[in-house]
């Protein structure tokens, strides 16, 4: 299973969806800072699965219609930063959608996330991911889930790991940094949090006409309970 992450910034990057759908062929494709209403109901292959709403700023996950089938979605709106508050760029800020593998004949929950931006704390930021996370697993109890997405977390990303390592996930950073707009904000920014998924590899793609850089996700189902996985 292959997932594509991009941060969209402010939609600039949305021509290039196609051409990264011919080039690298994701089963799912997330998107964060997305107008979604003007989001085509498909991408080549690629249908719409669901996207935000009530967002300036919005999330939309698409993914491959002979390779899964769609059952349901969520949508949440996370505690608030004060950019939010003030400029309101984003009101829903993790969208989860419910697929069913038609191959494996099995559940995966996938999630596009967005959190909140670097004039907020990382102690908000954990606490967005927390919440994230539970309502995944509402969702799609007790089946395997990714998320990725824009996690706006440059530094400190050891202690993080291990706090959604307690949670019974992992976090894992892809092969290079994923934003480049300022000389020093440089890093990873896109991650991966993820459960009951082996994750082969996740590899940063060429820059396009965004400041963050895509991801793409190689992921399985675990054939073991404790089978490892490269994480930070």
């Amino acid at each position: 299973m292959k997932v594509l992450s991009y941060n969209l910034r402010k939609h600039r990057a949305a021509t290039e969806l196609e051409e990264l759908e011919d080039r690298y062929e994701p089963d799912v494709m997330c998107l964060q800072e997305a107008d979604v209403s003007a989001l085509p109901d498909r991408v080549d292959d690629m249908r719409l699965a669901a996207a935000t709403d009530r967002n300036r700023l919005g999330l939309a996950v698409y993914y491959r219609e002979n390779t899964f089938r769609l059952k349901e979605s969520v949508s949440l709106g996370l505690k608030k930063s004060l950019h939010d508050i003030v400029l309101k760029p984003a009101h829903e800020r993790v969208l989860g959608v419910q697929l069913h593998d038609i191959d494996a004949g099995r559940e995966v929950t996938i999630a596009s996330f967005h959190a909140a931006p670097l004039t907020a704390l990382n102690s908000l930021r954990r606490s967005q991911i927390k919440s994230a996370l539970e309502a995944l697993e509402v969702l799609g109890p007790g089946t395997p889930t990714l998320m990725v997405g824009d996690y706006n977390y440059p530094v400190f990303k050891e202690s993080l790991g291990e706090r959604i390592r307690r949670r019974g996930y992992d976090l894992t950073l892809s092969d290079s940094r994923t934003y480049m707009r300022y000389r020093f904000f440089r890093g990873h920014y896109d991650f991966v949090t993820s459960k009951g998924l082996s994750i082969g590899e996740v590899v940063t793609l060429p820059q396009g006409s965004s400041d963050h850089l895509p991801i793409l996700v190689t992921a399985g189902y675990r054939t073991t309970p404790t089978e490892s996985i490269r994480t930070v």
